[in-house]
């Protein structure tokens, strides 16, 4: 029976020594509050630089196609002018409609694609480096060919 004493004794005595305790910080894992603001902030910042990107890729295409659709008018223009025997400064009655519709040099009436307004000589066939047909948005979004004098 001594043995038995001596057990109980001993495991009493390291139930009061064993104490365990949490030393150890627990990782959470994920993102602050402040990460995620800092994260779509950046991510906005990104997107309105490709937006701004967007806006002048598209700015310069439609002066493209307007200068394109000047060109094709003043070519159409020519023609019409070698074609028939007229002279540059010549007045033609009824010139733009002989020179644009169904089965005419320029098929349809052009519209320029940056939302501006075209403007034409009418009856007047211009000089050789003179634009037969303008753009409203000529001053202020360059939609004028850089150098058209051959034209």
């Amino acid at each position: 029976m001594p043995k038995a004493r001596a057990l109980c004794a001993s495991s009493t005595k390291t139930d009061k020594t064993m104490t365990l305790t949490n030393t150890q910080k627990t990782v959470k894992s994920g993102m602050t509050l402040i990460e995620l603001t800092v994260v779509i902030l950046v991510l906005l910042s990104l997107i309105s630089i490709l937006f701004v990107g967007a806006r002048a890729w598209k700015r310069g295409s439609d002066r493209a196609g307007c200068i394109m659709n000047i060109r094709n008018v003043q070519q159409g223009m020519r023609s019409y002018q070698n074609m028939n025997g007229h002279n540059a400064g010549e007045v033609v009655s009824g010139a733009y409609r002989e020179i644009v519709g169904p089965g005419k040099f320029v098929e349809s009436s052009p519209d320029c694609p940056g939302t501006g307004t075209y403007s034409n000589k009418g009856d007047t066939l211009p000089q050789q480096g003179v634009l037969y047909m303008t753009c409203s948005l000529a001053s202020a979004e360059k939609h004028v060919p850089s150098d058209f004098g051959d034209w």
